[in-house]
């Protein structure tokens, strides 16, 4: 939709809420999004030529237009279709001294049957113990990129270090913000609602800030699948999780107004 013809809603509550990304004599929050796969790990596949990678990437695109539009200052871990390692992602989001991390992806099913039936939108932040057999497949299918995703289970330092996650606060505001990005998700696309989830990403288990997993949809789903291509229902997605992402920043921002500045996961002074 060419810019003169988009609905002013969306901009006025991005303009609203500018302050809570980027006010005076603050810096903006650092904000890094993470297009999953890419390159020759193009990950799930969907009606005709749709390609998780290809999804992935475009929501990011949006999603950081909306950010950087609010006052944000945001990143990519990738700018285009190039391979980029689980270990290169956690590295630069730690890096760049984020406040958030987000990483977007698309879901699927192995058979026919389930793919013809199984939709809807699911938000996981870390933990070592997945919410049931679901959400630990889809960690596992994420995390088969790792180097060492499959031995991660009995890896002891990996374990150590999601033992270590259940007492820290990053731990708990990555489930406020799960929690603030999926109910918008739901309400904006009026997708199957799959919930909250918990499970033990690799990318998510490295990164020092409040980091969020989502998957936008089955991309295996045929109907579901073809709206993740669309640009309006790409459009949809962006706005939900941006709308999540300034709700979290300004609930934070208040809660932690008192707080050191090396303390804030949001705007904070220099």
């Amino acid at each position: 939709m060419p810019p003169s013809q988009r609905p002013l809603a969306p901009v006025l509550c991005l303009l609203l809420l500018l302050p809570v990304l980027a006010g005076a004599a603050e810096r903006p929050a650092r904000i890094v999004i993470d297009p999953g796969h890419g390159g020759a790990k193009e990950g799930a596949k969907g009606p005709g030529e749709l390609r998780e990678k290809d999804v992935a990437l475009q929501v990011a695109q949006r999603l950081r237009a909306r950010l950087e539009a609010a006052g944000g200052e945001v990143y990519l871990t990738r700018e285009r279709d190039s391979l980029v390692s689980l270990t290169e992602r956690v590295s630069l989001t730690n890096d760049h001294g984020a406040d958030l991390f987000i990483s977007i992806h698309a879901n699927s099913m192995p058979t026919k049957k389930m793919r013809a039936r199984t939709e809807g939108i699911e938000t996981y932040f870390m933990s070592a113990n997945a919410s049931g057999e679901a959400a630990r497949a889809v960690a596992d299918r994420e995390n088969a990129e790792a180097p060492v995703a499959r031995a991660a289970r009995g890896d002891s330092t990996l374990a150590f270090i999601l033992e270590d996650l259940v007492r820290t606060e990053a731990h708990t505001d990555s489930s406020r913000l799960a929690y603030a990005i999926h109910p918008r998700l739901i309400a904006r696309t009026r997708a199957a609602d799959r919930g909250v989830q918990q499970a033990p990403f690799f990318v998510l288990s490295g990164v020092e800030c409040p980091a969020v997993l989502v998957e936008v949809g089955y991309i295996s789903h045929p109907q579901e699948g073809l709206k993740l291509g669309r640009a309006d229902y790409q459009e949809k997605l962006a706005e939900a999780i941006s709308e999540g992402v300034l709700t979290f920043l300004k609930e934070t921002r208040r809660r932690d107004a008192d707080r050191s500045p090396q303390q804030v996961a949001g705007p904070v002074s220099p």
